[in-house]
């Protein structure tokens, strides 16, 4: 057994001199491989006598044994020396100060919906919603548009399948709401609207806001007197200039257009409106005879370009965030 001694001798100081996985693997096939020094012993177990074949191969069990749990223990000690070095090379400086997430904002549009609706909730103003996808009732028949009027062309209306189309309008939120409820009604209806329009002042998806009154007495002063507070609130100056320009629209009766003064003595349009035009009215079942109203609408969109100085409508809907980052 003077070998066996020497074998395992030889072989712990070769697999603890070993520095990664291949050369440790190469070691044990110097010992326990198909032609290793302590398989050439196992072999060699046939030539021995019977007296002392069991003693022998004993010794040689035992020796492989001890040597695989080298083995073992030299894989495990290589493995935490590489994670070891891999954790010091990626190691953190915690003594540098956090790299934490912005919080993130309101887009600005969203802000100017939200005062929108809390100034007109503020004089009033209760708050619907309808559907994006309207078909041609709600979105031009039943506000008095004739059938050949450009707004029903291609050129203008995105139509989907089945005769619908994505609403130009929140007007349709309007009709849907007089439908179900009686007069008295006194709504905003704000929303994303779509048209084939693309420019620096218009993209084909952008926002309105419409409002409604109906009841019994209100009048075109009353119209007035709405749109000239908000737009005096919104813009927070009580000597804001608003003036109302005679104007068509096929669902109002008279209409309007509303401007405001901007800039040297110039005029901005900002809104579209009148009284409710007595068809609209029967179309959805309000004797014009007894009700009467005012409807408006306007782009919130374009006051936020007012508001905050912006020139261009697409930045708006563009993403960036060096843009967006301004009005965090």
């Amino acid at each position: 057994m003077t070998d066996l001694a020497t074998i395992l001798a030889s072989a712990r100081a070769e697999f603890a001199a070993c520095t990664d996985a291949a050369a440790l693997e190469n070691a044990k096939a110097r010992y326990l491989g198909k032609a290793g020094a302590l398989t050439e012993l196992l072999k060699g177990l046939a030539q021995l006598s019977a007296t002392d074949r069991p003693a022998a191969g004993a010794a040689i069990n035992d020796a492989k044994r001890e040597l695989e749990s080298a083995l073992a223990a030299r894989r495990a000690a290589l493995a935490d020396a590489k994670l070891a070095a891999q954790l010091a090379a990626d190691a953190l400086d915690v003594s540098l100060p956090g790299r934490g997430r912005g919080a993130g904002t309101l887009h600005p549009l969203s802000r100017v919906l939200e005062r929108f609706e809390s100034l007109f909730r503020s004089l009033g103003f209760a708050v619907a919603d309808g559907p994006e996808i309207e078909d041609d009732f709600h979105n031009f028949t039943a506000l008095n548009t004739p059938e050949n009027h450009p707004a029903r062309s291609m050129q203008d209306t995105f139509y989907v399948e089945g005769g619908m189309v994505l609403r130009t309008h929140t007007s349709p939120i309007q009709v849907r709401y007089m439908e179900t409820h009686a007069p008295p009604i006194k709504i905003i209806a704000p929303g994303r609207v779509y048209r084939v329009d693309s420019d620096a002042t218009h993209s084909p998806m952008f926002h309105q806001v419409e409002g409604l009154w109906i009841d019994r007495d209100v009048s075109f002063a009353d119209l007035k007197g709405v749109l000239t507070e908000f737009l005096r609130r919104f813009f927070e100056r009580d000597d804001l200039k608003v003036r109302f320009r005679p104007s068509f629209f096929p669902f109002t009766e008279p209409s309007a257009e509303i401007d405001m003064a901007f800039g040297d003595g110039g005029w901005l349009e900002i809104a579209g409106s009148g009284q409710v035009h007595p068809n609209v009215l029967r179309a959805v079942g309000i004797d014009p005879e007894q009700y009467q109203g005012f409807a408006f609408g306007m782009g919130p969109d374009r006051l936020a370009m007012l508001r905050y100085g912006v020139n261009d409508l697409r930045l708006f809907y563009e993403n960036d965030l060096r843009f967006l980052r301004q009005f965090a």
